[in-house]
């Protein structure tokens, strides 16, 4: 019977198993702890997390990380993004829309919205 792990690989699978459930729970890359003036907890309970976002152009959000979530759009919102080939699209929603986000981590880009954007970030547990 061949063996899967070998004495030395079990150190360093449980240390890399360990970062990345660490990661993954991290605080230093929540949104609320990272950037205060932009994302700022509004209700909290075992089933749901509501984030109030405000994005104002020129701000340079630090890395952070989101569960999947809704967003719903408390004003229009519009702003500029760079497409892997360096074109620029145009993203516009208006007051009231309703979008899914997937999960991701993502920061340290400069935000170019049109105007101020206030977003609600509703996080399942």
């Amino acid at each position: 019977m061949r063996k899967l792990f070998r004495p030395g690989m079990t150190f360093g699978l449980i240390l890399i198993l360990g970062f990345a459930v660490a990661s993954a729970q991290s605080p230093a890359l929540d949104p609320v702890n990272v950037a205060p003036h932009i994302f700022v907890a509004v209700l909290e309970n075992d089933k749901v997390r509501v984030i109030k976002v405000t994005e104002r152009t020129g701000e340079t959000p630090p890395l952070h990380t989101h569960p999947d979530r809704v967003l719903v759009y408390l004003s229009p919102c519009a702003w500029l993004e760079s497409t892997a080939d360096g074109q620029k699209s145009m993203q516009s929603f208006r007051l009231g829309d309703v979008q899914w986000a997937s999960a991701e981590t993502h920061g340290g880009k400069t935000s170019t919205v049109v105007q101020e954007c206030s977003i609600l970030e509703i996080e399942l547990k």
